[in-house]
């Protein structure tokens, strides 16, 4: 098997996370069962250049440890952890995840990513939050990367 180029892979994994936010987002909503999430996704989008094992990663990997995901960015909160909106909430489990299970990510790369999506899905200003957060938690997760 070839070595995808840099850009494609990113672009790829761009678009898992896009659509792991989303079936999360509806996972934390509806409860629905994962397997169920991810055949209607896969149903209905087209994932031909899409990181298909990082959206599986992802999607269940989140939930298996969704409590110690949030044991983790709950202190670095300035609020309530259930005043958080559904998608910043999400974003958080996805951002910290990402940091904590994927090393072969930089933490650079998943904060910016985290961010993007809050730009793109969140409310005007969350980006800014989930930024702060996700880097504070970043030279917790990540000290010998972030040199903190």
């Amino acid at each position: 098997m070839s070595k995808q180029p840099h850009n494609t892979l990113a672009a790829e994994r761009r678009k898992a996370r896009h659509y792991a936010m989303q079936a999360l987002y509806q996972w934390y909503m509806a409860s629905a069962p994962l397997n169920d999430i991810e055949a209607e996704f896969r149903a209905e989008y087209d994932f031909a250049h899409v990181d298909l094992e990082y959206f599986q990663a992802v999607l269940h990997g989140v939930p298996t440890c969704v409590d110690e995901l949030e044991a983790i960015f709950e202190p670095l909160l300035d609020r309530n952890i259930d005043d958080l909106d559904p998608i910043e909430r999400t974003l958080l489990r996805m951002g910290i995840w990402e940091l904590k299970e994927r090393i072969d990510v930089p933490y650079k790369v998943a904060i910016n990513e985290a961010v993007a999506l809050a730009k793109k899905f969140g409310a005007s200003e969350s980006h800014k939050y989930i930024n702060g957060v996700l880097d504070k938690a970043a030279r917790e997760l990540r000290q010998a990367e972030t040199g903190v």
